[in-house]
Parts: structure tokens; sequence; C-alpha cells
């Protein structure tokens, strides 16, 4: 799974440059035990504010002060799927879109993240869309390794796909 500090920067960087400077200033004039003065963020990049949210509030805490200053701006979707893992987030659009499931199937077999049986029972569905559900119910709900198995086996089956969901968040 990506680090806090690869989730907050992936954050930080879909942010329109206006919600990205309101952002900024709602991290200056955010209250608490710990402040960030103008003179670090100001003027900087997305990668500049994040290294200097994990400096000043741990990679442990950095995401929930992400997350308060994002609803603080009402950057509510933002801050709703900060740290959600991208097959969660794109369920919807993926049970529906992906279409090359057998080669999918095989991996996850081969990867050993479903077994012989899940892997017959899903193959002779005849929906996709079925299929899919299926995946998500059987395979994925054990946790984000094998969510991440899944998403590279994904950007290896489906690369527009992927490209395309990341582009449009």
């Amino acid at each position: 799974m990506a680090s806090n500090k690869k989730i907050i920067l992936n954050t930080l960087e879909n942010l329109s440059k206006a919600n990205f400077e309101k952002f900024c200033q709602a991290l200056v004039d955010r209250r608490g035990d710990r402040r960030v003065p103008l003179s670090k963020v100001e003027g900087k990049n997305f990668l500049a504010v994040t290294n200097v949210l994990v400096s000043t509030f741990t990679e442990a805490g950095a995401p929930a002060v992400t997350s308060e200053l994002l609803r603080d701006i009402d950057c509510l979707d933002d801050a709703e799927n900060l740290g959600q893992h991208f097959v969660d987030k794109h369920k919807l659009e993926l049970t529906k879109r992906v279409t090359n499931i057998s080669a999918i199937l095989d991996q996850l077999l081969d990867k050993k993240v479903i077994q012989a049986e899940v892997y017959e029972l899903i193959l002779r569905m005849n929906v996709n869309q079925q299929k899919m559900r299926e995946i998500y119910l059987r395979a994925l709900q054990s946790g984000d390794k094998a969510k991440d198995v899944f998403l590279e086996i994904l950007e290896k089956e489906e690369p527009y796909l992927v490209a395309d969901l990341r582009q449009n968040k």
C-alpha cells in the first residue's frame, strides 16, 4: 500500500490551483501545538507542502491534519477519499468497464490472491459485471495487499482504463 506521504502527495497534486492555495492558507492559519509558518508554504508546490506536513505532523499524523484542512476549505470529496485505495474509489467504474477478466483471473490465481475454487466459480459466470462483483467480494476483501496486486494487474491488462480513471479522478 502507498505510504501516507504518497497518499497526501497524490491528494494535493489533484487539487485545483485555487484549492491548493486555500489549503496552504488553511495550513498556515491552523491553530494547535504545531504551527506552520507562511514561509514554509508560500509559493511552494504540492511536493514541498507534503514534506512540510510530514515533517511537522509526522507521517502517521499528517493524513488526519490534511483531511481536517480539506474539510475546512470545503473539499469534502478529497477529504473523504484521502487514503481510499484506487480500486475501492473506482469500484463502480471498474465493475462496469473491465473487459479482460480471464487474463486478470489467471494472474490473481497465479499470485495466490484467489484460490482455484474461486477462480473456477468466477470463470464460469457469463456476465463481466457479475465476474467483477465476485472478484471484489471474494478476492479483494482480504485487504490492501490483494488490492495492490489487483491494481498492478489492471495496469497491465487495462492500461487505458486505469489511465482514464486516474485522469478523471
